[in-house]
């Protein structure tokens, strides 16, 4: 997660008919660790996980924040992928422009922070929405039916990912005008429908991993496992 959170809208891919950035291609497999930390070992633990994998984004946020901080080294001493030569200037989602000459670290950084941020806030409050609705509907159903709580917490939270990520990251950039909201719809709708197929394909998996990991480990999936 934390991988493609860097690579974040550096390219954005057509899928068929949908639009989806690159960063977006594994991140449902996010849901599908939860769902399975979840179900074998419980709440608690799924919800440590959630803040585990929190703690360890800001931790990278911090040392490319730190890395375009610090100067680089003189001219002659820079390899040559350092720096690219821009022929017309580009607009960055922060809201600047680079233009010429350009430091390849500090273009990749302005590209990705900010979605960094907003995937960071969209994580936090997707993976939480996630982990309580698998336990509401593993109460609801009384522990049976897996499938149910599987797609209908992932599926939902998903949702929620889907909307924080793209309003967050493209917001200001659709309020300066910059952007028509067919296009943020386009990303949108790409963006979560790509996660909802990928929340159905991921039932059988989930199946399987839960019957091998349980006896694997040894563990009660009726139970709730502390930290």
């Amino acid at each position: 997660m934390v991988m493609l959170n860097i690579v974040g809208i550096t390219k954005f891919i057509q899928i068929g008919p949908l639009s989806v950035a690159v960063g977006v291609l594994a991140y449902p497999l996010t849901f599908l660790c939860t769902d399975l930390v979840s179900e074998i070992y419980g709440r608690r633990r799924a919800n440590w996980m959630v803040w585990v994998g929190l703690f360890l984004n800001l931790f990278v946020y911090f040392i490319m924040w730190l890395g375009d901080s610090l100067p680089s080294v003189a001219l002659d001493k820079q390899p040559p992928w350092q720096t690219i030569s821009l022929s017309m200037p580009i607009g960055l989602p922060n809201g600047s422009k680079a233009s010429g000459s350009t430091e390849l670290f500090g273009l990749v950084y302005a590209c990705t922070s900010g979605a960094m941020l907003a995937s960071m806030i969209a994580y936090l409050t997707a993976q939480f929405c996630d982990v309580y609705l698998f336990h509401f509907w593993k109460r609801l159903t009384k522990g049976k039916h897996l499938w149910i709580r599987n797609n209908g917490s992932t599926m939902v939270s998903q949702l929620v990912d889907s909307i924080a990520v793209i309003s967050i990251t493209f917001g200001a950039v659709f309020l300066r005008g910059e952007m028509p909201i067919s296009v943020l719809l386009s990303l949108f709708l790409g963006n979560y429908i790509f996660k909802f197929i990928a929340a159905l394909i991921d039932t059988i998996p989930m199946y399987l991993a839960v019957n091998f990991l349980s006896k694997y480990l040894q563990v009660n999936p009726e139970e709730e496992h502390s930290l």
